[in-house]
């Protein structure tokens, strides 16, 4: 506790002096009515800029579609305005962030920012924001401590991601409900056994709140679940085996892993093909990405993940047609296809056009009031009630969350996603491979 003090009153002052001098080196131009600026926090470099560079472009995509048609209608000035992205690279680390924001608020005067990813990249530059009053939809930052926290005023902060909590619900559940009993059923193992969960988190906000929501729901349902492993690693880590060593000796019946993408293709690799873990792997939903299916080879056949948005596995339903469509502007304007924090990204940049066309204008207070009020059909990511809207306590939005098994394509030569849970919306049975073995006490 006495650590997080002292980092929360040096951050700041660094904040303040960081305000102080873009106000003083500066002195920007009075804003235009002739564009809308939003603000685009993105891991551009540095650990996370796989994502970035996906957040980014989708971010771009949106606003070029808008702009196509006119751009966005602002009431008070009775006409279509374009709107006009400005990138900030919080450079994957909480001091890049805080500097990205800054300049973004006080140099480039944006009306409005999205995006920003890391829990622990955001949560530094919260403080910036609430100082400030501008409106944020933050489509990362999924730790609880970022979304419920009460140290300051987080109501220009709009969370268009599931909670941690949310998230290690559904594979919590997952492996309780599918995993549990198909393992049990092959190795005929005895009913009061409990299964025996590794976790492998992140060290930071985001592992500590999959951590934590995990260890409470297993003891709020009071499942039949035993970890056996809370081995944790530094962000940007790429040397997994002394970690995944130590859980061979668990012998886990899984793994959750909580990682980024950079992090999961070698820690999968390097669970298989070097410490010879014979044991399943899931993965939460941040990892859902062409770059893991191109980039982890064999090694991601039969692996796991919680997912709301997938490139290749795409729900039936009223998101399809939108989903497909998204994706195919995507290939024919980048090539590849987009992740799931840019169809974050995509999303939006659209829920900011509604919001400012209901307030009428781009005044921040004006915008974050419609944000607060809005609801709107969902797009690609799955909604609950089929709306785009904000909790009024903590201003989370609601998704759908599924589970996907990743399948070799020999077609592709690659793998694929196949969605296996829930069963409103599965596309096939979970499967337990050849080489699996159960864990052992």
């Amino acid at each position: 506790m006495k650590n997080w003090v002292s980092y929360s009153l040096v951050m700041s002052i660094f904040i303040i002096l960081a305000l102080l001098l873009s106000g003083c080196t500066e002195q920007a131009a009075p804003q235009s009515a002739d564009s809308i600026k939003i603000g685009v926090v993105a891991s551009m470099s540095g650990p996370a800029s796989t994502t970035g560079k996906d957040i980014w472009q989708s971010a771009e995509l949106a606003a070029s579609e808008i702009n196509e048609n006119g751009g966005v209608y602002v009431k008070e000035l009775d006409k279509k305005i374009p709107i006009v992205l400005v990138q900030g690279d919080d450079e994957s680390t909480r001091e890049g962030g805080i500097r990205a924001v800054t300049k973004l608020i006080t140099q480039d005067k944006s009306d409005l920012l999205i995006g920003g990813y890391s829990s622990a990249v955001v949560s530094a530059h919260q403080s910036i924001i609430a100082n400030e009053k501008i409106p944020y939809i933050i489509s990362g930052g999924s730790s609880t401590s970022v979304s419920r926290r009460d140290d300051i005023d987080t109501s220009y902060m709009f969370f268009h991601r599931p909670s941690t909590d949310d998230s290690a619900k559904a594979v919590v559940l997952f492996i309780h409900e599918v995993v549990r009993p198909e393992i049990y059923k092959k190795f005929n193992l005895p009913e009061d056994r409990p299964l025996r969960l590794a976790l492998l988190l992140q060290d930071s906000p985001f592992g500590k709140g999959q951590q934590t929501g995990v260890l409470n729901l297993i003891k709020e349902l009071n499942l039949p679940i035993e970890i056996v492993s809370e081995a944790t690693f530094k962000m940007g880590e790429s040397d997994f085996r002394t970690a995944l060593t130590s859980i061979k000796t668990k012998n886990p019946d899984i793994i959750y892993a909580v990682t980024f993408l950079n992090e999961l293709i070698p820690l999968t690799q390097q669970a298989r093909r070097d410490i010879g873990l014979n044991t399943l792997i899931i993965a939460g939903e941040n990892n859902d990405d062409p770059d893991y299916y191109s980039g982890v080879g064999e090694y991601g056949d039969f692996t796991l993940m919680e997912s709301r948005f997938s490139p290749y596995a795409i729900p039936k339903g009223t998101t399809y047609e939108t989903t497909e469509k998204f994706l195919e502007n995507f290939r024919n304007k980048y090539g590849g296809f987009a992740g799931m924090m840019g169809a974050a990204a995509y999303e939006s940049v659209y829920i900011a056009k509604k919001a400012i066309e209901d307030a009428g204008t781009v005044q921040k207070g004006a915008v974050q009031k419609t944000l607060s009020e809005i609801s709107m059909d969902h797009m690609m990511e799955v909604m609950k009630d089929g709306l785009i809207q904000f909790s009024p306590d903590y201003r989370e939005s609601s998704f759908v969350l599924y589970v996907e098994q990743m399948r070799m394509d020999e077609a592709a030569g690659e793998i694929r996603p196949h969605i296996v849970w829930p069963e409103s919306i599965r596309e096939t049975g979970f499967v337990i491979p050849d080489w699996y073995q159960p864990g052992s006490a």
